[in-house]
């Protein structure tokens, strides 16, 4: 039997994982009958009722266990839910492995209903929108809000939400949480040291070299195991120093994005640091490890987002004091200011269209999104929340505090990129080239070439869905 777009399907990957579309699941196993999918006609609708949900059927929510943990899901969003439909069956269940735990049962047909599909063994949306695997979340944009039946869902959270998780026009996935990206490091061993958070890249390289001559600690690190941590700040960089467009270019695919001369720019820079200022062995841990060291005031900044502070909270001292500064100036001459930021929605949550009660993971969503959810969210694991208002009048933690002012300093200077979640196998590429860079087994002209390659290749790929901003 043919097995149409199967390179697009080898990038839902895993550890013999079946293919996630209907038709190649059919050739892979003799999968049984899909469940009932949001094409089931629903129970009557109202305005407390806006999707139709059975008040009796089950749902099972999955969450990526990372660094937020699972607890905020058991105990904020799942009692919030059933507080209203305290006849449905929750099964809560958590994995650090989405992919290789749930791949298999889209291919059988029986996806759960909600899914934090997160971390960095996410499953691919871009794959999965193609396949018509993801639920149509417009009716929830257009509900009213679980907090006011005035309030439309849309706007009680931010445009960048819809923005980003339009997928070939269809809002499918919904990011939770403003990750707020750039250099992390203790304030206490900052202000103990006498060392200042560096505005230029010149204010950088010494702030490097004065710590590594301190013999007090490595200058930097990152997740050598995860070089995707290492990528973030190379392009925010290369946007600071190009504009906007140049991750526009290579989110589109466009001829010569990947090399353009901000890229090279930037990746000779981050090159210097992997060859001069590299805490010994980071190529070898990953990032709880990195994080780790630093907590144990072995290493003085890594690049990470507004995850971090809670997922280090057990090994974190009292009086460590997390604080987050945003890329430096460069060129003296950067297309974006002092203060430009890459932040994004992530933490994406999704309802599977062929799960058996669509419309009940609709409404946990809508639940998701009141003012108490997001802001005992917020509280709970130290970040910032996508639902406006939210954290108003709540106790933010040293980390917390500081990305959410680097993120108002921002203002409209504020970047993001979509090819690694449109295109899995470029950010595959991606992750090896730039472990290859910071280790020196690439040169940043070779490192850039590589990338542009994968991108021309899955350009010319016509079984890969296309997608542009």
């Amino acid at each position: 039997m043919p097995t149409p777009h199967i390179s697009r399907r080898e990038l839902l990957r895993g550890a013999a994982l079946v293919p996630v579309a209907g038709a190649l699941a059919a050739c892979a196993t003799p999968a049984a009958k899909p469940a009932a999918s949001g094409s089931a006609a629903p129970v009557a609708t109202s305005a407390a009722n806006p999707f139709g949900v059975d008040g009796k059927k089950p749902l099972e929510v999955w969450i990526f266990d990372g660094g937020f943990g699972q607890d905020y899901a058991k105990n904020i969003h799942q009692p919030l839910f059933a507080a209203k439909y305290p006849e449905v069956a929750i099964k809560h269940n958590a994995t650090k492995e989405i992919t290789k735990v749930l791949q298999p049962r889209f291919a059988g047909g029986n996806p759960p209903e909600v899914i934090d599909n997160s971390g960095a063994n996410a499953m691919d949306f871009g794959a999965l929108a193609q396949d018509s695997q993801l639920q149509d979340l417009t009716p929830l944009l257009d509900a009213p809000s679980w907090d006011d039946p005035d309030v439309k869902v849309r706007d009680t959270i931010d445009q960048a939400v819809i923005d980003l998780g339009t997928y070939d026009g269809t809002f499918s996935v919904l990011g939770y949480v403003n990750y707020i990206f750039g250099i992390w490091y203790s304030q206490k061993a900052f202000r103990d040291n006498g060392w200042e958070p560096p505005k230029t890249w010149d204010e950088f390289l010494k702030l490097c070299e004065t710590i590594k001559k301190s013999g007090k600690m490595a200058p930097f690190t990152y997740a050598g195991k995860f070089p995707q941590y290492l990528y973030e700040p190379l392009l925010t960089m290369a946007a600071k120093i190009g504009g906007n467009e140049v991750l526009v270019n290579i989110d589109n695919l466009e001829d010569g994005a990947w090399t353009s001369e901000a890229m090279k720019t930037s990746a000779t820079a981050w090159a210097e640091i992997g060859a001069k200022y590299l805490m010994e062995g980071t190529p070898g841990l990953d990032h709880v490890q990195t994080q780790t060291a630093q907590n144990k005031y072995k290493v003085a900044m890594l690049p990470s987002g507004s995850w971090l502070e809670n997922e280090q909270k057990t090994t974190t001292p009292a009086d460590f004091e997390y604080g987050m500064f945003p890329i430096p100036d460069i060129t003296g001459s950067d297309a974006m200011p002092y203060g430009t930021l890459h932040s994004q929605p992530s933490e994406n949550f999704i309802v599977p269209s062929r799960s058996a009660n669509p419309q009940g993971g609709m409404e946990y969503l809508r639940a998701m999104l009141s003012k108490k959810a997001a802001g005992d969210f917020s509280e709970l694991v130290k970040t910032v929340s996508v639902v406006k208002g939210a954290g108003e009048g709540r106790q933010l933690s040293p980390g917390a505090a500081s990305a959410t002012k680097a993120f108002a300093d921002a203002g409209q200077n504020v970047v993001y990129y979509r090819w690694q979640t449109w295109y899995a196998q470029l950010k595959d590429e991606a992750v090896a080239a730039t472990g290859e860079l910071m280790t020196g087994g690439l040169k940043p002209e070779a490192y850039l070439e590589r990338l542009q390659k994968k991108a021309d290749d899955i350009k010319k790929d016509s079984s890969v869905k296309k997608y542009k901003r």
